[in-house]
């Protein structure tokens, strides 16, 4: 009966996480006919079934879309995200629910449920250039990736032909070309502008956001059961379309589909199981979220994709005497070097022209402006650069005062407002050893895992970064005849970009890294991690779509690996 039951907890692979890269790991796994068990801590969530609020109308919701005062004071962390609103905080984490400590501010914003933070990702997606794969060789602000872009131009080919990316050939050597499905396209202020900046500067460029919407579906996608984005523009609350990537509309259905995937919700990994004896990790022991009661599983190969973080917070509480500190973790770097995005900066304007001009419909995304400082050489006082968003609409004006008919009256007369024109900073930080997440050994949460605590702070480089964006955007706006223009810096702590990376990197040196060149770790070598801890160093670009590379190219890697027999 034991041998029974070992059998029937025993798979091929094991994949930790179900969210954009743990998605990629179970298709991939199952499509080459591996047994792959796939755990999710949070509950199930399947497409269209549980997309509660998808086609409710604004005043359907009790609060017209905004979360009750009680359930803000409650989260302050996750409440500060701007997508946490009535239509969707049903799948965030409430901040009582998953404590976490924080030696520094930190909100950690996350998604517990199958398909993860990918129902509710903002769906930029940039491919990573060599100036990114070759920028702490050349700058000296991390160790040297493993990998070049020609190492993973393939898989980005791979991973855009499923999920769907929408965009332009616009032949930049910082921001590669794709496999695009048409853009939708700027409007006439965004194409303005664009034509500004080309006039006015060498090596900067006001592109059409690139973004994971189905704008021409392919026959790939049809066989997903998705069809065309409606331009809905309520993607938070899940796409009954599958008219953006997630895991849930995509990935996930397509690895079921093989009849290779095994679904196991409400499952907490406590800790990757390490034989000494064996050399190799063998498996998992699990918790269920609700009975509590736990069970190991095991396999040949594991990938771990609980996100970033959470990431960091299993490794380091994967103890054996083989590996005292966290497994793989003979460098030390665990839990350390981790960065993010600077999101802090903002700035806003009024254009004064194109008052014929209307802005109708509704768009997944906007402009965005590739990074261009310190791109071919180091020309700022401060290291690596920023990216930035660009979007410009037209509003409506009521005159709101009054009572009564009066008031009626008034709010039916509705006056075409300027245009405003808004752009947000994505700055690359850069990865510290103080910059850290680390097990709080006094404090743990209801399934007895240590809590996570979280040491992450901007720095001085930080600082520079956001006054060069604030000058230089300002100075664009300014020749381009923008008017009430407005700098902000909003002084968020660090995550809410949610785009936290690093803390088991990869590198070429066992010694100063966590992983190989396959995102393999250098002392345990059936265990991989393919999501934002894997990460070196941030660039500038939205990381989502390296994720699922770096995931489908890994697998591949192992599939090999296991069939040579050098995973056993």
């Amino acid at each position: 009966m034991a041998n029974d039951s070992i059998q029937n907890r025993t798979f091929d692979a094991i994949v930790i996480g179900s969210g954009i890269s743990g998605g990629w790991a179970a298709k991939e796994f199952c499509e080459k006919g591996l047994k792959t068990l796939v755990l999710e801590r949070g509950r199930n969530v399947v497409h269209n079934k549980d997309y509660p609020t998808t086609n409710m109308m604004p005043w359907e919701f009790t609060h017209r879309g905004q979360p009750p005062i009680e359930i803000t004071e409650a989260n302050p962390s996750v409440a500060r995200c701007y997508a946490f609103r009535e239509d969707a905080m049903h799948f965030f984490v409430k901040d009582n629910d998953h404590p976490y400590t924080q030696t520094k501010p930190f909100d950690w914003i996350r998604g517990y449920q199958v398909g993860g933070k990918s129902l509710l990702w903002a769906r930029q997606t940039q491919r990573w250039s060599d100036f990114d794969f070759e920028g702490p060789a050349r700058d000296g602000f991390a160790v040297d990736w493993p990998i070049r872009y020609k190492d993973l131009a393939p898989w980005y080919s791979y991973v855009e032909k499923f999920a769907g990316i929408s965009g332009d050939k616009d032949g930049l050597d910082m921001l590669p070309d794709g496999e695009f499905l048409p853009a939708v396209g700027l409007n006439d202020v965004e194409k303005y502008f664009k034509g500004v900046v080309a006039k006015n500067y060498t090596g900067r460029h006001v592109i059409y956001g690139r973004c994971a919407h189905l704008t021409d579906p392919q026959e790939i996608h049809k066989q997903q059961g998705r069809v065309q984005c409606q331009n809905r523009t309520l993607c938070q609350r899940g796409c009954p379309f599958g008219g953006y990537f997630s895991s849930n509309a995509s990935t996930i259905p397509w690895a079921m589909n093989t009849g290779n995937m095994t679904l196991r919700p409400d499952s907490v990994v406590q800790e990757i199981i390490y034989d000494d004896a064996k050399g190799k990790a063998t498996g998992v022991r699990v918790i269920d979220a609700h009975t509590k009661a736990v069970t190991e599983y095991y396999a040949k190969v594991i990938f771990v994709n609980a996100a970033a973080l959470n990431t960091n917070l299993l490794l380091l509480n994967s103890k054996s005497s083989r590996f005292p500190n966290g497994l793989g973790n003979d460098s030390g770097v665990l839990g350390k070097y981790v960065a993010f995005h600077n999101y802090r900066a903002h700035i806003n304007a009024t254009c004064e022209d194109f008052k014929n001009v209307q802005d109708v419909g509704r768009r997944p995304t906007s402009a965005y402006i590739p990074r261009f400082r310190n791109v071919y050489k180091q020309e700022t006082d401060f290291l690596r650069g920023y990216a930035a968003g660009f979007v410009a609409g037209r509003g409506h004006h009521m005159d709101t005062s009054g009572f009564g008919q009066d008031l009626k009256n008034q709010l039916a007369s509705k006056e075409l407002g300027p245009w405003w024109v808004g752009s947000h900073m994505m700055g690359e930080t850069i990865p510290k050893e103080t910059n850290t997440v680390s097990l709080d050994t006094q404090k743990k949460d209801e399934w007895g895992m240590p809590l996570l605590d979280i040491n992450i702070a901007y720095d001085d480089n930080d600082e520079k970064m956001i006054k060069d964006f604030q000058e230089q955007m300002t100075e664009m706006y300014t020749k381009a005849g923008f008017t009430n223009i407005r700098v902000d810096d909003s002084k968020q702590a660090p995550g809410l970009d949610i785009h936290e990376m690093g803390g088991a990197r990869m590198g070429l040196d066992p010694k100063t890294s966590i992983l190989n060149k396959w995102n393999q770790m250098h002392a345990v070598n059936n265990v991989f991690v393919t999501d934002g801890a894997c990460m070196t160093s941030t660039s500038t670009q939205n990381p989502s779509l390296t994720y699922m590379a770096l995931t489908a190219r890994a697998v591949d890697y192992a599939v090999q690996q296991l069939k040579k027999g050098e995973i056993a």
